[in-house]
């Protein structure tokens, strides 16, 4: 008998907590700041890419990071023109504010890395080249990994 008595919800329950596993293996055992790191850098991700891009990502993703992936998306307000990597990164920051400390470059590594893992790899390149090269970089370099 399944837990939830859905196998949806089982199957997206199970796969949500793998990711957040994966999140908490490199910023420590916490599944609240794994989850709140998890939508920071999503978010970050979803408004810094145009809206076509945006959807096709979120429609790999598991329907409970789904759910807060597209959390208060404006569309209409998107791609925000994040130019640096220290603005990108502070985005995130100011996501996290109230969470434990966890540094914002350590949360994009990690998430990045979570979706190298489990979203296709087509789907990811091209959200990483939409990203500016600064940015870019540090995505891509958990791609390879």
């Amino acid at each position: 008998m399944s837990a939830t008595g859905l196998d949806v919800f089982d199957k997206t329950l199970q796969t949500t907590n793998i990711w957040l596993d994966e999140i908490m293996t490199e910023i420590g055992p916490d599944r609240q700041v794994a989850w709140h790191v998890l939508g920071a850098v999503l978010h970050a991700l979803r408004d810094r890419m145009q809206p076509d891009l945006a959807a096709h990502l979120g429609s790999q993703l598991p329907i409970l990071v789904r759910g807060a992936y597209y959390d208060q998306y404006q569309p209409s307000t998107t791609p925000e023109k994040l130019r640096s990597l220290d603005e990108f990164l502070a985005k995130i920051k100011a996501e996290l504010e109230f969470t434990r400390p966890v540094d914002s470059k350590d949360a994009f590594r990690v998430v990045s890395k979570v979706l190298a893992h489990h979203v296709g790899e087509g789907q990811m390149i091209k959200v990483w080249e939409s990203l500016p090269a600064e940015i870019r970089r540090v995505a891509a370099a958990q791609q390879a990994a």
